[in-house]
């Protein structure tokens, strides 16, 4: 029987570095739920949907084919069998799925395949509502957060790092409207599930994070 680690919290908490990195460390394999969302809005965005147009957008998620491939242990998201992984981490992808992301059609696409893939292997997913909604029975579930300052200079050092323009009051700014829309949404609302462990990386770097989730595992009886 397959083993699941589900990690939900905000945007900017880490969630896919740690996650990426905690399934390296345990053999399991890595879903980036998150990105599968992006290539979604990527979808939405290339073809000027108007993300506050419901009917457009659920008649549009048809069109719409997301799929996971894996190389070298590394996850690549196809969108309509194009490889759209170095595409999907743009700040314009990034608002359209999270506006579009509440939308029933476009949750239900992407919900099953996460629900089949988790249920043939071990894996360790993240995103919103993973231990609320997608796998409710995981074997470990961690709320990872970060105050909204220290998830916005993150974000600003990985623009930085990569020559792109960036404000740091916007991007802050940003991410506590996502925060807002994401916790507040009809649709699988972002919260932490009842019998999530709550961690709070601010004062935390990525290896100190890890080793934490690590002894988590341990408890869980989750390392082969």
């Amino acid at each position: 029987m397959s083993k699941n680690i589900a990690i939900d919290g905000p945007a900017g908490a880490g969630k896919s570095t740690i996650a990426r990195r905690l399934a390296k460390e345990l053999g399991y394999i890595y879903v980036d739920t998150g990105a599968m969302y992006r290539a979604m809005g990527l979808f939405f965005t290339t073809r000027g949907v108007d993300p506050h147009n419901k009917e457009r957008i659920c008649a549009a998620a048809k069109d719409a084919s997301v799929t996971l491939s894996y190389e070298n242990g590394e996850q690549h998201v196809l969108l309509n069998g194009e490889d759209v992984t170095g595409k999907i981490r743009t700040e314009e992808a990034g608002k359209m799925a999270s506006a579009t992301s509440g939308f029933m059609p476009v949750r239900e696409h992407l919900t099953n395949l996460q629900k089949e893939l988790a249920a043939r292997e071990n894996v360790v997913m993240d995103g919103r509502d993973i231990g609320t909604c997608v796998l409710p029975n995981a074997d470990l579930k961690v709320y990872l957060t970060a105050s909204s300052s220290v998830r916005g200079e993150r974000r600003y050092k990985e623009l930085v790092e990569k020559g792109m323009p960036a404000d740091l009051d916007v991007i802050i700014a940003d991410i506590e409207k996502r925060d807002e829309a994401d916790m507040n949404r009809e649709v699988s609302p972002l919260k932490q599930a009842e019998d999530a462990v709550l961690l709070d990386s601010s004062d935390l770097t990525i290896d100190q994070v890890v080793e934490k989730m690590m002894e988590m595992c341990k408890e869980k009886d989750l390392i082969s």
